[in-house]
């Protein structure tokens, strides 16, 4: 069955219902929204029906008293403890460790853990040399230290366990780090000050290389305008989302270049404003773009799969996306939130600056 993409004008302002956007590549079939038809609880899937679906709308959470749902008021009543409401303010970028959320609040400036054992959410302060102004994104490595991205200190702050500071990387007033992703040899520092991603070798702290490397700087095809969101998939490959250049641009470890995905437009496939960049196991790449505010999924060739998300006014509507984040170790906390025959492989978490919904949690599976 051919399916064609919507064109631009109705794209953008969604004049038509949303089911009939769907398109179909590479196995996956894009689409919008679809309510599962029954007596029981109402769901929602993407892509619609009849094609069978690879994402469900699964919970969404702004504060503590979110996080820990009904059993919140039970837990007053038998305590006497009063839950405080603890809201994220507004969220940018986030990242999952041991069973524990955490998310970079630019509107209090620190950082928020969210902790799904026990459903309690903490600021994360740090004072003295490790104090932050305006932490923006963050990576966590596989001994739960805290990489920090913060734009006023102009710099990346690096806390151990205890959040206790181990160094910075860059200097004031010269650097412009937006993001952070950590490998097992690297850290790359997206910077849109410099027009680069720098490469530091992560026991050292010492700089290594820059990227884009050597000529490509200036191959317009090639060069990076504000790198400001990263993505490091299970090879070593480093995904950039560049918001001046209206793409994704992929490099190997080594900063060599190796594709571009998508370009500047307002069609499917196409970027107005990409953001937050994630790379799942089967190689599928998550882009968010805030101007439609909507995640497209591209294969790891660059080819569109399908989309998801809904403008801020509907049941699962996304409201200025800034990230996303693909989680495996977690989503047997929310598979009480999907239908009873669908099977979560995976989390997919975006993070919303605005609105309800500050997280938003979908469920990326199958039907059983």
């Amino acid at each position: 069955m051919n399916m064609k993409f919507a064109n631009n004008k109705t794209f953008w302002r969604r004049k038509l219902p949303l089911c009939a956007l769907v398109a179909g590549l590479a196995g996956l079939i894009a689409g919008c929204v679809t309510t599962a038809k029954n007596t029981g609880p109402k769901y929602t899937f993407f892509p619609p029906a009849p094609d069978a679906p690879h994402l469900q709308y699964l919970t969404a959470f702004s504060s503590e008293r979110d996080l820990r749902g009904s059993g919140a008021s039970l837990m007053s009543f038998i305590t006497g403890e009063q839950m405080s409401e603890h809201p994220i303010l507004k969220p940018y970028g986030a990242a999952v460790h041991d069973g524990k959320i955490y998310v970079c609040d630019t509107g209090a400036g620190f950082i928020m853990r969210l902790d799904l054992v026990t459903r309690r959410l903490v600021a994360i302060v740090p004072e003295g040399p490790a104090s932050l102004k305006l932490p923006v994104n963050l990576a966590v490595d596989d001994r739960g230290w805290l990489y920090v991205a913060d734009s006023l200190r102009d710099q990346v702050v690096i806390l151990d366990t205890n959040e206790n500071l181990v160094a910075t990387l860059g200097e004031k007033g010269t650097n412009r780090p937006r993001d952070v992703a950590v490998s097992a040899e690297h850290i790359y520092v997206g910077d849109i000050g410099s027009h680069q991603v720098h490469v530091y070798d992560r026991t050292t702290h010492a700089p290594l290389f820059d990227i884009p490397r050597g000529a490509d700087a200036t191959n317009m095809q090639r060069a990076l305008f504000q790198p400001g969101n990263l993505a490091l998939d299970t090879q070593g490959r480093l995904y950039i989302s560049d918001l001046g250049g209206y793409r994704v641009q992929v490099f190997d470890a080594d900063g060599k270049y190796l594709r571009t995905i998508g370009k500047y437009g307002d069609n499917f496939g196409e970027f107005a404003r990409p953001k937050g960049v994630a790379v799942d196991r089967a190689g599928r790449v998550y882009v968010v773009d805030a101007a439609g505010q909507m995640v497209q999924i591209f294969d790891e060739n660059g080819r569109l799969l399908m989309w998801f998300g809904e403008p801020s006014g509907s049941k699962v509507g996304l409201d200025l996306p800034t990230k996303v984040v693909i989680d495996y170790d977690n989503a047997g906390f929310f598979q009480q939130y999907a239908a009873p025959d669908f099977q979560i492989e995976h989390l997919v978490l975006v993070i919303n600056q605005y609105g309800p919904r500050k997280i938003s949690v979908f469920g990326f599976g199958h039907k059983k």
